[in-house]
């Protein structure tokens, strides 16, 4: 799957002259932990978040604070590269661009619920765990078990084993 299925789109943005508590007023009315700062060519200029904005002193200016540079993604990058991203970086959002023209945000809740989703946590059910050996074809083999028996499988991972022999 790729971001532009599933990025925040239109972002809320902000300019970089506005003070903290402004910044902070917008991020309490929109509801939001991330605010995308555009230059006035409405380039992405950087980014500053919850946090950064409460460690600020009062009256400070957002350009003042937010970090330098900005890590980004593309919006055809799929989310398990956006994901790691974002993990390697220790960042909980990136601005989606296209040519430095902001078209999105992906943020971790959005992953988070990605994750749900991908595992059917929303979904009634029973939830199977097993671990079977790294060997062609045994998934196949055992949906088309769970199927025969007349089992409907609405969500399926499979996460490294014990060892590199075997799959959870």
């Amino acid at each position: 799957m790729l971001i532009i299925e599933r990025m925040t789109y239109p972002v809320v943005t902000i300019n970089a002259d506005l003070t903290v508590e402004q910044a902070l007023e917008v991020m309490e009315e929109r509801e939001i932990r991330h605010l995308p700062i555009l230059n006035e060519d409405e380039t992405l200029a950087g980014i500053v978040t919850e946090r950064d904005l409460l460690r600020a002193r009062s009256g400070e200016i957002v350009k003042n604070v937010m970090p330098p540079g900005v890590i980004t993604a593309g919006e055809y990058t799929t989310l398990e590269e956006a994901a790691r991203m974002m993990a390697d970086h220790n960042i909980s959002s990136l601005p989606v661009v296209r040519s430095n023209r902001l078209v999105g945000i992906i943020t971790e809740n959005d992953l988070f619920r990605i994750f749900l989703e991908l595992l059917g946590a929303r979904e009634r059910g029973t939830r199977l765990t097993m671990l079977v050996p790294e060997e062609k074809g045994i998934l196949a083999s055992v949906t088309s078990e769970i199927a025969s028996m007349g089992g409907n499988i609405l969500a399926l991972g499979t996460f490294q084993g014990e060892d590199p022999t075997n799959r959870l």
